[in-house]
C-alpha cells in the first residue's frame, strides 16, 4: 500500500495508524544521483531485469531480504529491497541513511 496526499484515512480523526508496513511504505528514498538502476525480479543479479529506474528516481520500500552481495555507491551489502510485487533493486543504490535493514524483512 502506497501513501500519498491523495490518501484517505477511513480512521476516525486522531486515530493512530499503527502498521509499521504502512509507515515504511510511505517513506520515499532516493536512488543514488547518476545512476540508472536495474529493477529486478528477484534480489541477485542473476534475475531478470524488468524493468530500469529513469535518473533521479524515488523508490518506496515495502520490505526487504537478504540476497546477492553488491558493491554501490551507498557500500557493499546483500540487502535488497522490495520496491514492488516480484521487484526488487540492491540497496547499495538506495539512499536509506542506514547499512541495516529500514522496512520489515519480506516473507
Amino acid at each position: 500500500m502506497i501513501m500519498d496526499e491523495n490518501h484517505r484515512n477511513d480512521e476516525p480523526d486522531g486515530a493512530p495508524t499503527t502498521a509499521t508496513a504502512v509507515t515504511a511504505a510511505a517513506t520515499r528514498y532516493t536512488v543514488a544521483p547518476g545512476y540508472r538502476v536495474n529493477v529486478r525480479s528477484g534480489p541477485s543479479t542473476q534475475y531478470p531485469i524488468v524493468r530500469t529506474l529513469p535518473l533521479g528516481a524515488t523508490v518506496s520500500i515495502s520490505c526487504q531480504k537478504y540476497g546477492e552481495w553488491v558493491s554501490g555507491p551507498y557500500g557493499t551489502t546483500k540487502i535488497w529491497d522490495s520496491i514492488a510485487p516480484g521487484e526488487y533493486i540492491s540497496d547499495a543504490y538506495v539512499r536509506t541513511g542506514s547499512d541495516g535493514f529500514v522496512a520489515p524483512r519480506c516473507a
